[in-house]
């Protein structure tokens, strides 16, 4: 067990003045230093005394310690296993200590637990082993209680079956009953240690307890093991063998008692023996004797060598320096002071020390210098002659009693020297006659001390005669011997009060009445110690020779000679030091009274006069209490020279008492004089002393302050000793006249100062107890003030406010008090007085205002969101720094436990929220039903509400099917941290709802589409300038931002939320139906709106066309849905410019129209999928709107063509575009031949006349739908072809075409080898061409119309045929060519720059009316 030191004790630093006189300072400290029992006092700096011991003179022989030995605890171990072995060891067999657990058994223990639960028989029958086993510290569950079983069994049975008697062949009464003969204990024998030679320079040297044995030890398993460490020098070994098999005659097993040569066979002793034992046998008889003897009386035994100083230190430091491990001085006292606890704990390690104790200075010199010695001081030094801290003055002194005392007592009068070692201790004892004693360590290293108050005395010896009551029982004095230690950390343990100090060189420690002590050296040093006694130990002195009665105990000297020599000297005394002998002689005298009447009623009538101040002390000792007589004894002439007390006068002899003797020192009526001298010199003291009483106890008519000087006065002429009565007079008269100032001062209104000691010197205010003491003390002082009453009343004021302020402090707190805490406030302001409620209003207004705060946070009014945790931390911060009350400790542990509550619901919720995979809907639902109830605004369990709830929504949209998209739904998940059972069914309808969508796009959309999926298949909602607007916008945003997302009309939500909210397909089928109306109205608008802009009377300059929105120029193409006019720099022509299919511009070529075989399996994949989507509704609608428009174009067919006709038309348009396969083709053809056959030729086609705009608006129906039908091409062709007309125009349309064909085919090749040259891939979209290239082609344009200009006359080339020509002027002139025409113009008159006549074709205004009138 660790060691840890107890509190240190007092340490007194005096000044010069008051080191002057030793009993006035100790005196002073007393109140102090008696509390604690010991305390240490450093004298000033420069008080060095010369060290006068004759150090070559100085021998001595030291007392042997063995550490473990004082120990009392420790010591009562050992005992008892020194009686173990000596049993075993008058059995012939020695004893061996098992280990267990590899550790040492504690046998003590063992058997003292054992005995607790109710011996060995008890313990077995109840199996309490293992609880045995546990309670010595051993761990459970490794059968360690069937060892302790088997080792009791062997080792400590047999002793407790020997003193139970149980083993005695013969009655208790065949023993030998009378008195023993008394042997001295042998310590060294029974120790078995053998003591070192005498001219061994170092016997103290540390040695372990536990040796190796060379025999053998069975182990607890059973096995042999060799070197077992055992405790071979303080017991024997044990050996316990098998029981052998008996055989032959019964003479062999008998047994011959090596004490008496009694005879016993070995199987009828209990226990039986199982074979002769090999050492000597007692039988039970003489083992009963022999341990029936009593032990002696433990105590030091003497060193064999003596020492001189320097040889004695040479071996304590080589013992501290190869113990430690290092130089002596590096040691530290902690680790020496732990060190010495542990060994006196253990039994396992001896370590033995010499300690030089009670070495008389008489014989070898004082360290200190005396008068007439032979050490020579130097006169610089002669002051420590006189010094009264001198230890050889200080007890002879005047104001010491022990002056009255006529015998030197060595130790005691005289000091005595102490030469100690490392770990060398002086025990817990007090000091003879329960006196004061000093100690002044010379030089050398520290000296521990423990220390214990004289209050504590009466404790600390219970506590010990408790934990050791053994020993006490043999030694009842015990703690007079000096030989017993106890560790402090037991004592306190048991509530004594313990104090520790370290004396250094050069320093006292002093000790007081009736107060233990005790300690241990750090290393070599030299110390030397008296006693002394003031009057303040008169009382104890004579309390202390009662309880030496008690004990038997010898005095040290007569307590009744010492007060009788100072009554004989009555006159001389101390007037205070008469005062107290008086007090003790009444109490002598009264006692001395009651026990000769009480003799003489008993019988004594022989009376003699005996002077026992002529005997020595051990001469005059009471035979029955050792106390020394004086004042009577009684005596018997049958025993000459012995004597007893009148206290023991029954314990004299057998005598008749009328044999008895009283011889007596004085007579009562020589004492009474003796008793009366003391009191007359005390007479003028004690009547003194009775005024001043008088005047200090006055409770009505009290004295002016005058009287109390006069008294202070008279004790000054007659020379009064300082005594408790006059430094009390002393002190009301200080006090008197200071309350007389500050009441003055008070009432002048001053304010009142006092300083503290330390930084510096610092006004404060009186504080309320001050002025309350203040008030007190001036009704209280013997003395009348004027001023009482005034300050009095003032008191009363601050009295009430305190009341007021107090009553409100102990009422709950409350936000309602804030204004009446302001209040009090600016109302103690006023005083100027210290008002310790002043801070506590202040603390209380806080803790208000915090409350106010805390309610205020919590107000569902004022904070309807509820407590944020941010919101409580900083509440919580506020709060810590309040003083504590009940209030807010409540609300604090409420606010603490919301804010655990709620960061722990906070931390599950964002565990679930973050957990992945995610917790189910059950684990988040069960954690909301935690979460309801916490007043707090917790996010993440907000947000974990909000996941529920969306979790719950998503579950019953996805339980209704009805979603506005299944992906966003899916997305919808996924942002919802709670595992979804339907989730993966979703993923898994996504997927393919995806797939399908992806499959759409490939087979609807045109790479780079700006339309979506939906947008393409649903009829369009706007057209005209509005999705112009789009497609630039769109177009920009490709341009800036690459791969954008794109960007969806908001009329094209609005029909994808309707189509989204519709129950059915027929509700979707109506919408669509609607936005097709909408779709026809709109762009039958666009077409008459395109139609007219593009006339030829149209300003062609405020004229915007194209996706570019710029005039018309170069060559030009019209969308035949729309009718509006491209650049076709702008825009993509027909791929095959021969072709006769319908151009549409990029606003209205919206997808690839796939073919209906390519939809229809769309559809059926569509249709495998379990939900609705607006794309499969709008590609249903334009499906069905589909089938409807080629039943109105064939039913337009059937009447236009007869079926021949319609079959030729049917095998061109196979031959054209290859849509059947050859097996087909041939039956087409066959019955193509034999509707030849029957019908005719095939120009009998008839044409009706009038049907043009009724086909026209069929074809612009057709050319809306996002399918490629045959039907819709056949009626373009149709159309195109136009009623019959004359070759004139046939040949126009001809050249016109072909010029068309030409420039179409063209671009195509420039595009070709623009495409050759960069060795790029072909594009969708038209590009470009570089500046160089334009130059190029625009070079080759101007060379190639040289011929056509050399034909041109001289008007053509100097005209500009533009109609509003400005005609330019100047050396350059700019002009351009038509590519359709080849007629140049002006630059500037038709708005052309040179960089877009270099880049572009140009086509004027009269071309592109004119090709647009062709087209339609």
């Amino acid at each position: 067990m660790c060691f840890t030191p107890p509190p240190e004790c007092p340490v007194f630093e005096p000044s010069w003045e008051e080191f002057a006189d030793p009993f006035a300072f100790i005196n002073k400290i007393r109140p102090i230093a008696e509390k604690t029992g010991i305390c240490k006092v450093r004298p000033p700096p420069d008080w060095q005394p010369p060290f006068a011991c004759d150090v070559d003179r100085l021998h001595f022989t030291p007392r042997i310690q063995r550490l473990n030995e004082l120990e009392a605890q420790t010591r009562v171990k050992l005992n008892f296993l020194d009686q173990i072995a000596k049993f075993w060891e008058l059995q012939g067999c020695t004893l061996k200590i098992p280990h267990v657990e590899r550790k040492i058994l504690d046998l003590y223990q063992l058997n003292r637990l054992v005995a607790e639960e109710g011996g060995f028989d008890l313990v077995c029958r109840e199996r309490r082993w293992t609880k045995i086993a546990m309670t010595m510290g051993f761990a459970p569950g490794k059968a360690v209680g069937s060892h302790l079983r088997a080792h009791y069994e062997r080792v400590l049975y047999p002793y407790h079956l020997f003193h139970s008697g149980t083993n005695l062949l013969a009655s208790v009464d065949d023993v030998n009953d009378k008195d023993k003969e008394y042997k001295p204990h042998d310590l060294l024998q029974r120790q078995n240690i053998h003591v070192q030679p005498c001219d061994m320079s170092a016997p103290a040297r540390r040695a372990k307890r536990m040796k190796t044995e060379s025999g053998c030890v069975k182990s607890e398993g059973g096995e042999e093991c060799e070197n077992r460490p055992n405790l071979r020098r303080r017991m024997g070994s044990f050996v316990v063998k098998p029981e052998p098999v008996l055989s032959g005659n019964d003479e062999d097993r008998l047994l011959l008692c090596d004490g008496c040569d009694d005879s016993y066979h070995t199987f009828c002793l209990i226990p039986p023996l199982s074979d002769v034992p090999k050492g000597d046998w007692r039988c039970p008889k003489c083992l009963a004797q022999e341990c029936s003897k009593p032990q002696e009386a433990f105590g030091f035994e003497q060193a064999c060598r003596d020492y001189s100083l320097k040889s004695f230190g040479e071996m304590a430091d080589s013992f501290k320096s190869d113990y430690f491990n290092m130089p002596v001085h590096m040691v530290p006292t902690e680790l020496v002071e732990k060190e010495f606890w542990r060994l006196v704990g253990t039994i396992e390690e001896d370590v033995t020390v010499e300690y030089g104790a009670d070495i008389a200075s008489k014989e070898f010199g004082s360290g200190f210098p005396i008068k007439g010695g032979k050490f020579k001081v130097a006169p610089h030094d002669e002051k420590y002659l006189q010094c009264g801290w001198n230890l050889n003055n200080m007890a002879m002194m005047t104001p010491s009693v022990l002056t009255h005392i006529t015998a030197d007592i060595c130790g005691m009068t005289l000091p005595w020297l102490y030469v100690g070692m490392c770990f060398s201790s002086f025990c817990w004892h007090i000091e003879d006659h329960w006196s004061y004693s000093i100690n002044y360590l010379h030089w050398g290293e520290p000296k521990t001390w423990y220390g214990a108050p004289g209050f504590a005395a009466e404790q600390l010896e219970a506590v010990m005669k408790k934990l050791a009551p053994e020993l006490f029982e043999s030694q009842p004095d015990l703690l007079h011997q000096l030989v017993t230690i106890m560790n402090p950390n037991t004592l306190m343990a048991h509530g004594v009060p313990i104090y520790r100090t370290n004396q250094c060189a050069g320093e006292f420690v002093i000790t007081f009445p009736r107060s233990y002590h005790s300690g241990f050296n750090q290393g070599f040093n030299f110390a030397e110690a008296v006693n002394f006694c003031t009057v303040d130990w008169m009382p104890l002195g004579r309390q202390c020779v009662d309880h030496y009665r008690q004990l038997h105990r010898y005095c040290v000297f007569s307590h009744d000679e010492m007060v009788c020599n100072m009554a004989m000297k009555a006159g001389s005394l101390d007037v205070v030091l008469a005062s107290a002998v008086q007090k003790d002689m009444r109490l002598m005298i009264k006692e001395e009274r009651e026990l000769r009447d009480k003799v003489r009623k008993m019988g004594v009538v022989q009376c003699e006069l005996f002077e026992y101040d002529l005997l020595a002390d051990d001469e005059r000792q009471c035979v029955k209490c050792r106390t020394t007589c004086y004042l009577s004894a009684l005596t018997c002439p049958c025993r000459p020279g012995v004597q007893v007390c009148l206290h023991h006068a029954h314990d004299l002899c057998s005598c008749p008492v009328s044999n008895y003797t009283l011889n007596y020192r004085f007579t009562l009526d020589d004492l009474y004089p003796m008793m009366n001298a003391v009191q007359q010199r005390a007479e003028s003291y004690d009547e003194w002393a009775a005024r001043v009483t008088e005047v200090m106890e006055a409770k009505l008519d009290k004295k002016h302050v005058t009287v109390f000087r006069a008294l202070l006065g008279e004790s000054d002429e007659k020379s009064f000793p300082e005594n408790d009565l006059l430094r009390q007079l002393r002190l009301v008269t200080q006090d008197a006249e200071k309350c007389s100032s500050v009441a003055q001062r008070l009432l002048n209104g001053k304010r009142q100062t006092r300083y503290r000691t330390g930084g510096g010197n610092s006004p404060n205010q009186l504080t309320v107890e001050e002025m309350r003491s203040f008030v007190r003390q001036l009704y209280n002082l013997p003395c009348s003030l004027t001023q009482a009453p005034l300050l009095k009343d003032l008191l009363n004021s601050i009295e009430d406010f305190q009341q007021h302020s107090e009553k409100l402090l102990f009422d709950e707190v409350s936000a309602d008090s804030v204004s009446e805490i302001e209040s009090l406030l600016e109302e103690g302001s006023q005083f100027d007085v210290f008002l310790p409620e002043l801070p506590l209003l202040r603390e209380r207004l806080e803790q208000t205002r915090w409350l106010t705060g805390v309610q205020q946070a919590e107000d569902p009014v004022s904070n309807p969101c509820g407590l944020s945790l941010d919101s409580m931390r900083r509440l919580i911060d506020r709060g810590v720094g309040l003083t504590p009350h009940p209030s807010t400790e409540r609300t604090m542990a409420r606010l603490q436990e919301l804010l655990t509550i709620s960061e722990e619901m906070e931390e599950k919720a964002q565990a679930l929220l973050k957990a992945r995979p995610p917790e189910s809907l059950e684990t988040l639902s069960s954690m909301l039903t935690q979460i309801d109830g916490v007043p707090a605004y917790l996010p993440n369990c907000l947000l974990l509400q909000d996941t529920v709830n969306r979790a719950k929504e998503w579950l019953q949209e996805a339980e209704d099917l009805q979603v506005d998209s299944v992906s966003d739904m899916v997305l919808r998940a996924h942002a919802i941290p709670v595992r979804l059972e339907p989730l993966d069914q979703l993923e898994v309808l996504v997927s393919e709802v995806q797939a399908w969508k992806e499959s759409a796009a490939k087979t609807f959309l045109i790479k780079n589409s700006p339309f979506t999926l939906f947008e393409v298949l649903c009829p369009r909602w706007e057209v005209g300038s509005s999705l112009k607007k789009k497609m630039r916008k769109v177009k920009g945003e490709c341009v800036s931002s690459g791969k954008k997302k794109l960007v969806k009309l908001d009329s094209m939500s609005d029909v994808e939320r309707a189509l989204s909210d519709s129950k059915d397909s027929a509700s979707a089928m109506f919408t669509l139906a609607e936005v097709r109306l909408k779709e026809q109205e709109s762009l039958c608008s666009l077409r008459a709106a395109n139609e007219s802009k593009l006339l030829p009377t149209a300003d062609c300059a405020a004229l915007r066309v194209c996706v570019c929105q710029k005039p018309p120029m170069g060559a030009m193409l019209q969308c035949e849905l729309c009718r509006d006019a491209f650049h076709s720099v702008c825009v993509r022509g027909p791929s095959d410019p021969l072709d006769p299919e319908a151009w549409l511009c990029p606003l209205c070529l919206r997808s690839t129209k796939p073919s209906l075989d390519k939809i229809q399996t769309l559809l059926s994949s569509l249709q495998r999928i379990r939900v609705r989507l607006p794309e499969g509704d709008a590609l249903r609608y334009m499906i069905e709107r589909a089938g409807s428009w080629q039943r109105r174009a064939r039913e337009q067919f059937d009447v236009l063509f007869p079926k021949g006709q319609i079959l030729l038309f049917l095998l061109y348009f196979i031959i054209v575009f290859n849509t059947i396969n050859i097996t087909e083709f041939i039956i087409i053809k066959i019955y193509v031949f034999l509707l030849y056959q029957l019908c005719g030729s095939p120009s009998r086609c008839i044409y009706v006349p009038g049907l043009s705009s009724e086909l026209e608006e069929l074809m612009v129906e057709g050319l809306l739908l996002q399918v490629s039908l045959p039907e819709a091409q056949q009626l373009y062709r149709l159309l195109l072809s136009g009623p019959p007309t004359t070759n004139t125009s046939h040949t126009e349309h001809r050249d016109a075409i072909t010029s068309a064909e030409k420039k179409a085919k063209r671009r195509m090749n420039r595009e070709e080898t623009e495409i050759r040259d960069r060795g790029i891939k072909p594009k969708s979209k038209k590009q470009r061409m570089g500046t160089e290239k334009r130059r190029e082609r625009k070079e080759a344009s101007v060379s190639a119309s040289d011929v056509s200009q050399s034909e041109d006359s001289e008007e053509d080339m100097t005209q500009c045929p533009a109609k509003n020509c400005l005609q330019p002027e100047g050396e350059e002139v700019y002009w351009v060519q038509c590519d359709c025409c080849n007629r140049w113009f002006h630059m500037i008159c038709v708005g052309v720059s040179a960089e877009l006549a270099a880049k572009e074709d140009y086509m004027c205004v009269t071309c592109s009316t004119t090709n647009a009138g062709r087209r339609k």
